[in-house]
């Protein structure tokens, strides 16, 4: 199986054997999962632009205050 040396310094080791520790999982296990974990992250947040944009006229309509003003609005305020 492919394995991967990582070097860290003194105290990015002290954090990551803390994050590790704090989840209850071997270093080795902890830093195995965060690429995966990672990548979760980045298709949930993918999903959840794409939700948020799918739904944003109906949100705009029912919320009327909460619209956000455009770039143009704004600039003149700054002015």
């Amino acid at each position: 199986m492919p394995s991967l040396n990582i070097t860290f310094t003194d105290e990015e080791l002290h954090e990551v054997r803390a994050a590790a520790a704090a989840e209850g999982k071997s270093l080795k296990q902890f830093v195995h999962d965060l690429p995966l974990r990672e990548q979760q992250r980045r298709q949930f947040a993918r999903y959840a632009v794409s939700w948020g944009e799918q739904y944003r006229e109906e949100f705009d309509a029912a919320f009327p205050d909460e619209v956000p003003q455009s770039a143009g609005q704004r600039g003149a305020e700054a002015a």
